[in-house]
């Protein structure tokens, strides 16, 4: 099945947290966006506000003017019309005048309106208005401050006619005139703002369309610049992970006398002197693997002879007086350990090398784990060590060397049984579809965190002076992790003092990546069985080998078998 495409912001939110660049041109737009945002608005608000104020301020004397202009005309009217005793054409007049006057000025629509609560006068005129002046505009606060008013101030009201094909803004003056014979009139202009508002709408485009251009330029510029300082930042990067990964000739190309091309030149600086150093390791460790691997080899053959010699003494030590005799044993305990040491140097030097390899072959860990506990069952009865196996389940089948898992358990169990000081060691085998696990635990000494951490050291002993029955070299917990690591596993290790110790192997299964252990460290231990459960028989009393899950394996024959 294919797999579905990634939505757009997952996208740009995995750029963005892997890329450094990409997050400065982000964060370089972003606030460029923030700034030009506020100083266009504060721009597009402080011009607005001029701009109407402008066209107000005109209205206002436009109408000013025309008040003044048409009582002139009113008064003139009146006069001429009581001389000559038109009085019935000061209407017709009136309405001439108010045309005139209004039709000479950009406010093409207006509104004489007779002010409300006045006493009959001798002449009754009619209101005036144009056409498309809609009177529903005029609100009852501006005809009441209009018709209020004791002098010819001009007051206004915004407004907003509704047109078919959409709304306008306008602005709405009135003043008041004195007709003679006819009483007060309210005098409307009303005077259309479309003009600045579509002036108002180009400036606000133009500041839109240029800070959108000005933004794509920031962000093209600090894509540049990012890039200057980035790139080689990248490429010093993978120059690094190419010589982790082994090419120690990689280097830094340097162009300039710049920052950059110092941090090159400095990286080049270190490049070669981990590359010398590494060399040199090299040919030291090499060195000291084939000095190791001779001397091991030499060693042999003296080791031979001399351990024939010593069996032959060692097997006439009864007829020697007791000093020869005593002698003679301590020469036969250290030809052995002398044996095993060789035989430990020679492993580690396979290891060192590269040369070590597996033998594997499917493996019941219960079974082994069983021998392995059959086989140190003197020496844990000689310390008074009782020796439990604990196997609660599970698919104990694994893909191993079963000739490395045995020394490792060899290891782990002499260990626990040198320093359990006679209280019981408990041997847990467990898995999982991924892994399978052994736990040796003991509850003798312990060991500090310091302890701990140094306890797979080659050479390294917690405490040199303790008496060990094992007689070990001090090299097999150092093996017995690098047999463990060659399996693809691991070993670690839980410890307190005067709580014990515990040590837990975990395989991986064949096929499976191995993340969590299917034991926990430390090892959670069965409950004890209750004071009153009957007695076992006398065979099982007495074997010191005691098994928590008798359906796994009954008994030592069945093992062998």
């Amino acid at each position: 099945m294919a797999a579905l495409p990634r939505p757009l912001w997952e996208t740009a939110t995995l750029a963005l947290r892997r890329s450094l660049q990409w997050r400065v041109v982000a964060a370089s737009m972003a606030l460029s966006t923030l700034a030009l945002v506020g100083v266009f608005g504060y721009m597009s608000a402080s011009v607005g506000q001029n701009l109407f104020e402008t066209r107000r301020d005109e209205a206002l004397v436009e109408a000013v003017r025309a008040s003044g202009e048409m009582q002139q005309i009113f008064d003139e009217a009146v006069t001429q019309t009581l001389t000559s005793g038109e009085v019935d054409a000061l209407q017709d007049r009136a309405l001439d005048a108010v045309t005139g006057v209004i039709s000479s000025r950009a406010s093409a629509e207006y509104a004489m309106l007779r002010s409300d609560g006045q006493p009959e006068t001798v002449l009754q005129m009619n209101d005036v208005q144009s056409q498309a002046f809609d009177t529903d505009l005029l609100t009852a606060e501006l005809r009441a401050a209009v018709a209020g008013a004791s002098d010819t101030t001009p007051y206004y009201q915004s407004v907003r006619i509704e047109e078919p094909g959409g709304g306008e803004p306008a602005i709405v003056v009135g003043t008041t005139i004195e007709v003679p014979l006819a009483g007060r009139y309210e005098l409307y202009l009303l005077t259309s703002l479309q003009t600045t508002q579509d002036t108002l709408g180009f400036m606000q485009l133009t500041m839109v369309l240029g800070g959108l251009a000005l933004i794509a330029l920031i962000g093209l510029i600090t894509w540049f610049v990012a890039r200057m300082v980035v790139g080689p930042v990248q490429q010093a990067a993978d120059s690094a992970a190419r010589i982790a990964a082994g090419e120690l000739d990689v280097r830094i190309p340097v162009r300039g006398d710049d920052e950059v091309a110092t941090l090159g030149r400095s990286f080049n600086d270190m490049a070669d002197s981990i590359a010398h150093q590494i060399n040199e390791l090299a040919t030291l460790s090499t060195v000291q693997q084939r000095f190791v691997s001779d001397v091991s080899h030499e060693l042999r053959t003296p080791l031979t002879t001399i351990r024939l010699a010593g069996d032959v003494l060692h097997d006439r030590r009864e007829s020697f007086d007791p000093v020869a005799a005593r002698t003679v044993e301590l020469l036969h305990t250290q030809i052995e350990r002398f044996e095993q040491l060789l035989a430990d140097l020679l492993e580690l030097s396979r290891f060192d090398a590269g040369a070590a390899q597996l033998e594997i072959e499917p493996t019941n860990l219960v079974r082994l784990a069983q021998a392995e506990l059959a086989a140190v069952e003197p020496l844990a009865a000689e310390r008074g060590t009782e020796l439990r196996l604990v196997a609660p389940g599970g698919h104990f089948e694994a893909e191993v060397d079963p000739r490395r898992i045995r020394r490792i358990l060899q290891n782990l169990l002499g260990n626990a049984i040198d320093h359990g000081e006679g209280r019981p060691v408990v041997v847990t085998v467990d898995s999982s579809s991924d892994a399978a696990a052994i736990a040796v635990r003991d509850h003798g000494v312990g060991m500090s965190e310091e302890e701990a951490a140094r306890v797979f050291d080659r050479f390294w002993r917690a405490d040199p002076s303790r008496q060990r029955r094992t007689g070990g070299t001090g090299l097999g917990l150092s093996i017995s992790r690098d047999d463990a690591a060659l399996h693809g596993g691991w070993i670690d290790v839980w410890s307190r003092p005067g709580e014990g110790t515990a040590f837990r192997l975990t395989l991986p299964r064949s096929g499976a990546r191995a993340v969590v252990s299917p034991i926990e460290l430390p090892p959670v231990e069965p409950p004890a069985e209750p004071a009153g459960a009957p007695p076992a028989d006398d065979d099982t009393a007495s074997a010191p080998i005691a098994l928590v899950d008798p359906s796994v394996a009954t008994t030592t024959e069945e093992v062998d078998r």
